[in-house]
């Protein structure tokens, strides 16, 4: 019955979400509407397991073609657990990131940190207002708050982002005790963190709808009757902005995207 308990505690979360979390959402979705509408893109970055809610939005069937994740194998476990542990928390990092990075004012960053203490994210919420980027942060505050920032200026991602987006999740992110066992288990911040991130897109896209403009929606390229040459239509507009759309980008995180590894 535990993996029961799991999921109930799970449809928990996502009910404190969508009951306290409703008004940033919403507001998180406008601020996106109104750079997608000015020709911005989206932004996202997170470290540790945080990157998979950054990824989620990206190439993604059912999600929108103008997001940008921002990946270095350091932060994702590609050097290794400890070292992305290690490189999350240094200073310089998020720096040297967004350098190589197409940002323009009228873009938006999401930046996601379950913690909300360590140097890279919040840095990188840093660099991207000093480029007159709106950031929205997908956090933990029951865990930030009481928290001390690994960051120079003594901030958390909370107190720094135009919106605030709490996840709803315990602090430690794990929902269950179990008897006999020590630690808690079952981990919940990256299906909140999924739940608001396409939540957002979601409310941007209506918003533009209301407002009359189109937003082309990625479908999956699994789906018989979609072509290659449709996906690349929707993506051709942001080649050269979004990083991992350019079979040259390579990167720290790899080869680039091939038509097998395309929309899920």
């Amino acid at each position: 019955m535990s993996f029961l308990e799991y999921i109930d505690g799970l449809q928990a979360v996502l009910e404190r979400i969508k009951r306290e979390q409703r008004s940033n959402i919403e507001k998180a979705g406008r601020l996106i509407a109104d750079s997608l509408s000015a020709g911005g893109i989206v932004h996202t970055f997170g470290t540790g397991h945080s990157h998979l809610i950054a990824e989620e939005a990206f190439f993604r069937a059912g999600g929108i073609a103008a997001v940008n994740p921002i990946l270095d194998e350091r932060l994702i476990f590609l050097k290794g657990a400890l070292e992305s542990t290690r490189s999350e928390q240094e200073s310089g990092l998020a720096r040297s990131l967004i350098e190589r990075e197409q940002v323009r004012a009228e873009d938006v960053a999401i930046i996601i940190s379950n913690s909300g203490r360590n140097a890279a994210p919040i840095e990188m919420a840093l660099e991207m207002q000093a480029r007159g980027v709106k950031v929205i942060a997908i956090t933990n505050l029951e865990q930030s708050r009481p928290s001390a920032s690994r960051h120079s200026s003594g901030k958390k991602l909370y107190q720094l982002a135009d919106i605030s987006i709490d996840n709803c999740v315990p602090a430690g992110d794990a929902l269950l005790t179990l008897p006999g066992l020590a630690s808690r288990i079952g981990p919940s911040s990256t299906v909140a963190g999924a739940a608001i991130i396409n939540s957002i897109i979601i409310e941007a896209v209506a918003e533009l709808l209301r407002r009359g403009e189109q937003v082309p929606v990625l479908p999956s390229a699994n789906i018989e009757g979609v072509s290659e040459e449709t996906l690349s239509l929707i993506l051709s507009r942001y080649k050269g902005r979004i990083r991992y759309l350019d079979v040259d980008a390579g990167g720290a995180c790899g080869p680039e995207l091939r038509r097998s590894e395309g929309v899920a």
